[in-house]
């Protein structure tokens, strides 16, 4: 769903004041201004004004807020759950009962001016098809967009996102390349990480050095659009008739990191035989040994069990 004209349905409580637009100025009182009652387009309080009235809607109609991601509703009914995600004025929902969602259209309805787009196929980058026996979700679009965007459509392929033997150092002699070009391809590879595990370390070993990236930096990101050329519809399944067990891999490396000798956790979680999260993250201790390093990859996987289950 889309709501129509956002932001005017959102009330500010602060008093703000606009001048009078060129062209619809009061003759007899040029030198007014107005007093805003309701957000508009351009303010800064606009958006949170629109997450307030929201988000009081919704929870004023049964529904919880996510204790992770405060973006996610939820409103259960006896064995059934409706789920509603917002980004800004998108909205997209689902239920494991259909009627649920049709009274959840006719209640957004009643207080906002909607547009029903109809069955989920794309949302903020991401392509969703759904099929009888599950739910393939990708980014190839994407894919092929930042490719041309940085010029690599015309390259040849490689197999894997990173060299395996080779570790990314500071290089401080090293010739130092364009930050804003540099800083422009992490940003465009870490949102695709969103659907990618499989580039997710390498993606976060290059954002490492954005402060003052040098030439081998920029070689190791051009590996990955490499790979991505080679791999661009590789992603994710989704498959309905799978049990619920929730259950966790995670491995770490051992001091690894050239900088500070920390170590790298790395793990995903799965429900059933879905996947439904992944983690590339340098532990904030250093380890004495790999057994230390292993056991803070457990807790740290253990960490985001909880938080899953929440």
């Amino acid at each position: 769903m889309d709501v129509k004209s956002t932001f005017i349905y959102g009330k500010i409580e602060e008093e703000v004041y606009v001048c009078q637009p060129p062209g619809f100025e009061d003759p007899d009182f040029p030198d007014r201004v107005y007093k805003v009652e309701k957000a508009l387009y351009g303010l800064h309080q606009a958006p949170i004004a629109w997450n307030e009235t929201l988000s009081t809607y919704l929870l004023d109609n049964g529904f919880q807020r996510g204790k992770i991601d405060k973006t996610l509703f939820i409103r259960r009914d006896k064995g059934d759950i409706l789920l509603v995600q917002v980004y800004i004025d998108d909205i997209i929902f689902s239920s494991t009962k259909k009627s649920l969602c049709i009274e959840f259209e006719k209640m957004m309805h009643k207080k906002f001016q909607m547009s029903s787009m109809g069955e989920l196929t794309f949302f903020l980058g991401l392509q969703v098809k759904q099929k009888e026996d599950g739910i393939f979700t990708s980014q190839d679009k994407y894919v092929t967009e930042i490719l041309k965007k940085f010029s690599f459509t015309d390259v040849k392929i490689a197999s894997t996102p990173m060299e395996t033997q080779e570790i990314l150092l500071k290089d401080e002699d090293g010739e130092e390349v364009d930050v804003h070009l540099y800083r422009s391809m992490i940003g465009s590879l870490m949102y695709l990480t969103s659907l990618k595990p499989d580039i997710m370390f390498a993606v976060c070993a290059c954002a490492r050095y954005q402060i003052n990236p040098k030439v081998s930096h920029l070689h190791a990101m051009k590996r990955i659009f490499i790979y991505l050329k080679g791999q661009p519809k590789l992603s994710l399944w989704y498959l309905k008739d799978s049990p619920f067990d929730l259950i966790a891999y995670t491995d770490s490396d051992y001091a690894r990191a050239s900088l500070d000798r920390k170590s790298t956790t790395g793990g995903c979680q799965f429900l059933g035989c879905r996947l439904i999260s992944w983690q590339c993250k340098k532990q904030t201790v250093v380890a004495n040994s790999i057994t230390e390093a292993e056991y803070v990859a457990a807790s740290s996987c253990q960490t985001s069990f909880y938080y899953r289950l929440q």
